[in-house]
């Protein structure tokens, strides 16, 4: 689905801000090294005053001015740098201040062939504009390693939780090198949409795009533009968009009503990620057999032949939590 014209300008105004404010903050760092560091701004401004005097040696035929201004511009920067950790600062304390380093935010790169495209981060606000991922990022909001608790599980249970923990971490930290998939199944309220709101909010973090919809959610939207023939190019983006983010999260599996769309729909979007080697994650509360019974054999044999299976068993999380907050 390709975004409004508002929308694309709601983008770019926000991209705007966030350099306007960068930019105001690098000036405030500026004038506070200036007057906290003696000699400081005396090095900054003598390096204008050189480069005018390299131009006008260059233009008198003087062919190693450039040398000698690369030499005088390193003495300058290692004295500045000296100073600044002098004073307590940190050595790139005055370097430029991006919300994304990478497209330095202007929401655009260069690709390898040259050309401009969009930068990670664009895209993931356009993902968020356009599936209203609301559910996502409160679910971050509240589901994250920093808020990560053994507590609630014992044994055998604890043993799955803390092993389905560090599958995780690993799925994170090697998101880059390795094409994976994980599949977190299991009792009710155990902490399968938990640890997808970590790796979620991890990923997001580190500038990569994640796409979540709840099963129900996903198979409505496919519906909803497949049996509408005006709606073809909104079909193809779409699909696109959930072929090609990073990251598809699928939330709840199971919780849809199956039919012959549905499992048509899932195992098209399984197998096509899995042949653009893009990571899904998927999370359900239906043991293997109910997965095998309820799905195409051909859904069950690809779940089970590329996904990390993670079962998650244990007392209802949710429930748990709620009758300790009533007896406080």
């Amino acid at each position: 689905m390709a975004l409004s014209n508002i929308q694309y300008e709601t983008i770019l105004r926000g991209y705007e801000q966030v350099r306007d404010a960068n930019r105001a903050l690098t000036e405030a760092r500026r004038e506070e090294v200036y007057d906290t560091v003696p000699g400081y701004r005396e090095l900054a401004d003598s390096v204008s005053t050189l480069s005018v005097a390299c131009a006008r040696r260059m233009l008198d035929g003087d062919e190693g001015a450039l040398d000698r201004l690369h030499g005088e511009l390193a003495e300058i920067s290692s004295r500045q740098k000296r100073l600044l950790a002098e004073y307590g600062f940190s050595q790139d304390y005055l370097e430029p201040v991006y919300g994304c380093p990478c497209c330095q935010d202007t929401g655009y790169i260069t690709g390898p062939d040259g050309l401009k495209k969009k930068c990670s981060c664009f895209r993931q606000q356009e993902i968020n504009l356009l599936y209203a991922q609301s559910n996502i990022q409160d679910m971050i909001a509240r589901e994250n390693f920093a808020s990560l608790s053994y507590e609630y599980f014992q044994g055998e249970d604890l043993r799955r939780f803390e092993a389905a923990v560090q599958i995780s971490r690993n799925f994170i930290e090697n998101f880059h090198q390795d094409y994976q998939n994980l599949f977190f199944y299991g009792t009710v309220g155990t902490g399968k949409s938990f640890l997808s709101g970590c790796i979620a909010g991890e990923l997001l973090e580190r500038g990569h795009s994640v796409i979540y919809f709840s099963a129900a959610g996903l198979f409505e939207t496919l519906a909803r533009y497949s049996f509408d023939a005006k709606s073809k190019d909104i079909l193809y983006d779409l699909c696109e968009d959930l072929y090609g983010c990073d990251l598809l999260i699928i939330d709840d599996l199971g919780t849809e009503t199956t039919n012959s769309f549905i499992t048509s729909q899932l195992f098209s979007c399984l197998n096509e990620r899995y042949l653009r080697s893009k990571a899904t994650l998927i999370s359900t509360n239906l043991n293997l057999e109910e997965l095998r019974d309820r799905y195409s054999d051909r859904i069950f044999s690809r779940i089970t032949s590329s996904f990390t299976l993670c079962k998650l068993t244990g007392r209802d999380i949710r429930i748990l939590k709620k009758r300790l907050a009533s007896m406080t």
